[in-house]
């Protein structure tokens, strides 16, 4: 976990960007050097289990419908 030693001090803000639709997981690697897995490891100890399984699956289904959205 890197640019950010501890995460935890950025705690909220990391949740807030994660739980937006906004952000991807690259916005997020940029900005705090974390990979997904790390991400992933992250939220399912900071959020409630019913929580962290709802964020998951909207991340999941969200990735599987962003190539319909995107356009090259």
């Amino acid at each position: 976990m890197g640019k950010y030693l501890n995460p935890e001090k950025h705690k909220d803000e990391l949740i807030m960007l994660a739980l937006s639709d906004k952000a991807s997981f690259n916005t997020i690697r940029q900005r705090f050097d974390l990979s997904e897995a790390d991400l992933k490891l992250f939220m399912k100890r900071w959020l409630k289990p019913g929580s962290y399984k709802a964020w998951r699956v909207r991340v999941s289904r969200f990735r599987k419908r962003r190539s319909t959205y995107k356009r090259d």
